[in-house]
Order: C-alpha cells, then sequence, then structure tokens
C-alpha cells in the first residue's frame, strides 16, 4: 500500500459530472484528487458514447463523448486536480476530522471532503459466461488494455464483437517474429459486427488469407490439463459443438457498471441510489456528497447538464464545511479577480 494521500477533497469518478465537480472546487479554491476505475477520464461518456453525438449541452449545439471529455480537461486543467486511474474504491469510512479511503489497487487517501461522481457504478470488464474460466483470469485469460506481449508463442483466441475486438485480433496477427502467437482466433456469436465497413473487410480478408481463423458461435468451457488450459469447448450458431486448441483468450467484450461497495459505506440509498438534499447535494453521512446519476432526490433527471447543477452546489457545500468560519460569497468568472487568479488568466 502506499503512503497516504492528503486532501481537502476527494472526487470518486471522473465522468463529465466528476470532472466538473474538480472545476466547480476550484473556483472555491479547493484543490482535489480524482480516482476511477477506468485508467483514463471519461466513464460511460466516452465508453458508452465516445464517438456519438450528444446535442443538450449548454453552448454546444453538438459533441461527441470524448470531445466534451476533453474539452472538460481543458476546462479544469489550472486546478491541476492528481488523476489516480485505473482504482476501484473499495473502503470509505470517517477519520478524524475526514475519511479514510483505500483503493483495491492500494492507493490509500486521507480526506476531508468526498464527492462521490461514480454514475451509474464503476466500469468492469464483461466476464466470460462460463464458471470454469474464472479461475484463469490473469493466468491465461485477460481483458482489453493487456499487453499482447502476455500472448507470445501461444494459441490466442479473441472473444468480441466491436471494433476494438477485431483490431485486438489484427494486432495479435500482426506480430511477427519467434515468439509470435502460433494461431490466432476470433469469436463472436454473430457474424454481425460494430466496426468501420473497412475495418470488417480487412478482418474478414485476412481470414480468406488464412491468417486469422474466424469462429461464429460461444464459448463452453475450458478444457485443462494440469490446472492449465489447453483447448476450449465452444457451440457454433448452427448448434454444433467443437473443440479448438488455446492457450489464452483476449476478452473484448467491453464493460459494464457495478455498484460494488459503495453500497456497504452507510449511505442511505434508494433503488441503488444515493439519496442526497438537493440544497447541497449531501448524503446521509456528513462529509459526503453524491452527484450526477449516482444520487436521487426528488425531480432528479439523470441528464448531464443537471449533474453540472449539482457539482456546482455541491461545492459551495464542501467549501462551507471546510471552511465553517468564513462567508461562501458568489462571485462571477465575468468580473471577479479574485477568479481571474485561480483561473489564471487576466479576465480582459
Amino acid at each position: 500500500m502506499s503512503a497516504p494521500v492528503a486532501t481537502d477533497a476527494l472526487v470518486i469518478g471522473a465522468g463529465p459530472v466528476g470532472l466538473f465537480q474538480a472545476f466547480q472546487l476550484g473556483l472555491q479554491d479547493i484543490r482535489c484528487h480524482i480516482v476511477d476505475s477506468l485508467p483514463h477520464p471519461g466513464g460511460q461518456c466516452t465508453e458508452l458514447y465516445g464517438d456519438k453525438p450528444i446535442y443538450d449541452i449548454p453552448g454546444l449545439p453538438r459533441c461527441t463523448g470524448k470531445e466534451l471529455i476533453e474539452r472538460l480537461q481543458t476546462q479544469v486543467k489550472p486546478f491541476a486536480p492528481v488523476f489516480h486511474g485505473g482504482h476501484s474504491v473499495s473502503r470509505l469510512v470517517p477519520q478524524g476530522d475526514g475519511f479514510a479511503v483505500q483503493t483495491a489497487q492500494g492507493l490509500h487517501v486521507q480526506a476531508r471532503s468526498v464527492a462521490i461522481a461514480a454514475g451509474v457504478g464503476a466500469f468492469e470488464p464483461r466476464q466470460l459466461p462460463a464458471a470454469g474460466f474464472k479461475p484463469l483470469r490473469g493466468s491465461q485469460v485477460f481483458f482489453a488494455g493487456h499487453d499482447p506481449s502476455v500472448f507470445a508463442g501461444q494459441a490466442c483466441l479473441v472473444v468480441g464483437g466491436d471494433g476494438t475486438a477485431i483490431q485486438a485480433a489484427l494486432q495479435l496477427c500482426d506480430l511477427s517474429g519467434p515468439n509470435a502467437p502460433t494461431r490466432v482466433g476470433l469469436m463472436h456469436r454473430r457474424d454481425v459486427w460494430d466496426a468501420e465497413p473497412a475495418l470488417i473487410e480487412r478482418m474478414r480478408q485476412w481470414v480468406r488469407e488464412g491468417r486469422l481463423q474466424l469462429h461464429i458461435g460461444q464459448l463452453l468451457e475450458p478444457r485443462l490439463q494440469d490446472q492449465r488450459m489447453q483447448a476450449v469447448d465452444w457451440v457454433s450458431s448452427a448448434g454444433e459443438t467443437h473443440t479448438l486448441p488455446c492457450e489464452a483468450i483476449w476478452v473484448q467484450l467491453g464493460l459494464s457498471p457495478q455498484l460494488g461497495p459503495l453500497s456497504e459505506w452507510g449511505l442511505a440509498m434508494q433503488r441503488k441510489q444515493l439519496v442526497v438534499d438537493s440544497a447541497s447535494f449531501a448524503t446521509s453521512v456528513p462529509g459526503i456528497f453524491a452527484v450526477g446519476d449516482v444520487n436521487t432526490y426528488p425531480g432528479k433527471q439523470k441528464l448531464i447538464l443537471c449533474g453540472f447543477h449539482e457539482a456546482t452546489l455541491a461545492a459551495f457545500a464542501i467549501a462551507a464545511r471546510l471552511r465553517p468560519g468564513e462567508r461562501t460569497s458568489l462571485q462571477y468568472t465575468t468580473t471577479s479577480t479574485h477568479l481571474h487568479r485561480l483561473l489564471g488568466v487576466d479576465g480582459r
């Protein structure tokens, strides 16, 4: 475990609302750390609709999820939030005048206040359904983002049906040298692909050339020898069962949100959402706030722009909590020299 990190505010979740929360905290002269289970900012905005257009962000008639995240990262840059990607919060308990927060990956944060902007939950890789593959995770079953070098010299199978899966299969086929995979296969339940036509055609061309094996069907169970996978059983779309030599599987089935340990932190919940006071977006535990899709209150609407409003009010409430003897006054970025100094602009 790393040495504890001390911060006035910890934001859990780096989606659009989490990033805007960091920006609004910055306007209150509060620096923060951000943790997210994904290795990069964006959350569901980039994972679920990264390349799809969004039309209801004020002042932006049209932008993609990725473009919105890029703009928000630029906006929050003056306040230099410290981002911890690939960290899933596993423990949050009151301690002293704040909270002791730990992640499953060993990060320890001592935060005076916490803003939960976890959206619909932490994103985790979708798993293979058969129970027999579970013990093989990390040794012979790997997920998106893994270094392709782990597949060197093995018979490999990529499982998935989108552009990422096709790219992964082609990448393995394109490895050269004595340690390149001996055989590469691509499996999807249907011969229907969510990818650019040119990429699909390239994949089919490599199949015709014998560089890539295409399997339309679903995995059943691994065949083990001395606790090591040597082959897999799978069923084709026609219902026929086959056995395929396989020493490693690269799963490319995308990500799914999981509420995870959040439900164990003693916060009042309603239908898997955190109950908040809509005046401050405080949860039932003083010092912990919740903004975005993770919260609920009368009249709640799950819209990004509503999350921006919630983050703004939460920032004022956090400032009042951290500085109880000071008056938290409303200032405008158009005229406030104080805000101009924080933003690093001259206001002209």
